[in-house]
């Protein structure tokens, strides 16, 4: 009844499987556990190759590194069941019902289902503080705030879907950068796709440090922009770029593209510092969104 398909890009996974091949088991209902090595080294290829000894298991391996959208379709395409769990190869289930509280939902007339995501609250180290902080206040949202936008807070990296539902969205993406959430829940809107949260959530281990959080926020602006130029999402699916936009319709984009220019070196020492203000990096991304959207060379 249930795929579980986990991509994964030189990160161990086995730990993850064992959990949820061991509640999967304990709901006693037809499952299979499928991983995708998207062109990882040896070293996590030979060690995740242990999925293998587990019923209903296995681990695919790619050459190459196709990106998170290939790779999912690759997985979608492998999978026998109607019913897709996918889960990022970072994260791990916060309870022992994780998939019990799916299980549940599978006889709904949902054709998808989000769990959500938290956090340790444990401070990590200095250099992770952003992705972190910016996780606890920006992301972890329970069920009852998620379902008042369901479209607009969807987060893949813990998803059940319907695999008839999945292969008529992502078969539409042919731009694979870093951000493509934000056109995965505008399209399940544009296709009345009914879908619901629930407080299943995940824990994201793999914090990024300040450095590469930041260079993914830029990457996930300019998906943004891209989308709204190409006319992939429309405005009112993100606060960012409705923001955007009412600043761009006032004449204000300049002014906030040129300070964005003159302070951006000040703002990136704060955000890359021990205690990044989240504050600043939503100004960083609406001032780096105007400024790219000037200086296309950016």
């Amino acid at each position: 009844m249930i795929s579980v398909l986990i991509p994964t890009y030189n990160y161990h996974i086995v730990k993850l499987v064992n959990s949820v091949h061991e509640q999967l088991e304990a709901c006693d209902i037809d499952f299979e556990i499928i991983g995708y090595e998207d062109g990882s080294t040896n070293e996590f290829i030979e060690a995740n190759t242990a999925i293998n000894h587990l019923p209903h298991t296995q681990l695919l391996v790619s050459k190459e590194n196709v990106g998170r959208i290939k790779a999912r379709q690759a997985l979608c395409d492998q999978a026998q069941y109607e019913w897709l769990l996918f889960l990022d190869a970072d994260v791990f289930p916060s309870t022992k019902n994780f998939i019990t509280n799916y299980k549940d939902q599978l006889a709904s007339s949902n054709d998808a289902l989000f769990g959500g995501i938290c956090y340790h609250k444990d401070k990590p180290q200095q250099e992770y503080m952003l992705r972190w902080k910016y996780g606890i206040q920006n992301e972890e949202a329970h069920a009852l705030e998620r379902n008042r936008k369901p479209y607009k807070l969807v987060v893949s990296a813990n998803m059940l879907i319907r695999k008839n539902v999945f292969n008529s969205i992502n078969s539409l993406i042919s731009y694979t950068e870093y951000g493509m959430d934000n056109f995965f829940g505008s399209k399940l809107k544009e296709l009345h796709t009914h879908i619901l949260h629930i407080d299943n959530p995940v824990f994201h281990l793999g914090l990024e440090n300040n450095n590469q959080y930041l260079k993914k926020k830029e990457a996930a602006a300019s998906t943004l922009l891209y989308l709204l130029k190409h006319n992939l999402i429309t405005v009112s699916d993100n606060n960012l770029l409705e923001l955007f936009l009412r600043l761009k319709k006032w004449k204000l984009n300049y002014l906030v593209a040129y300070t964005f220019k003159m302070f951006r070196e000040n703002l990136k020492k704060n955000l890359l510092g021990k205690d990044p203000s989240i504050k600043l990096l939503q100004y960083y991304r609406i001032g780096y969104i105007c400024y790219i959207d000037l200086n296309r060379d950016a």
